[in-house]
């Protein structure tokens, strides 16, 4: 099979698998971030137990990610390395409405999307 030269090549993230950074530059909690791996998952994931905070006896996936808050340009540098054209991104809502009925959304999630975004337009300009 031969693809079309105009074949778009990419790839996605999700942001409570790739962003990290949690509870920083104003970010709130979303449930994603309390879901621990292991045996306790199902129940907690369930509502059966009560678990409003990160604890010395679990391990968290969403909180560090592959923290992608801290490295995104390194990660975007790849995405083009690897020939990626497209790039589909989730956002976490947290980051932008950290308290959920926040009248105003928080200005330093919006600075890390935007810079995202720039620097992903960077990225398709030296493309070009």
């Amino acid at each position: 099979m031969v693809l079309s030269e105009n074949f778009l090549w990419g790839g996605a993230t999700a942001a409570n698998q790739a962003e990290g950074g949690v509870l920083e530059g104003g970010r709130g909690w979303s449930n994603v971030d309390l879901l621990p791996i292991g045996k306790d998952r199902a129940t907690i994931s369930s509502g059966e137990i009560e678990h409003l905070e990160w604890d010395d006896n679990h391990f968290y996936p969403a909180k560090e990610a592959i923290d992608m808050y801290h490295h995104y340009k390194d990660d975007i540098k790849l995405f083009a390395e690897l020939g990626f054209k497209v790039y589909r991104i989730s956002i976490s809502w947290t980051r932008i409405f950290p308290n959920r009925d926040d009248e105003m959304p928080n200005q330093a999630g919006l600075d890390f999307y935007r810079d995202i975004f720039e620097e992903l337009k960077n990225m398709v300009l030296n493309l070009l």
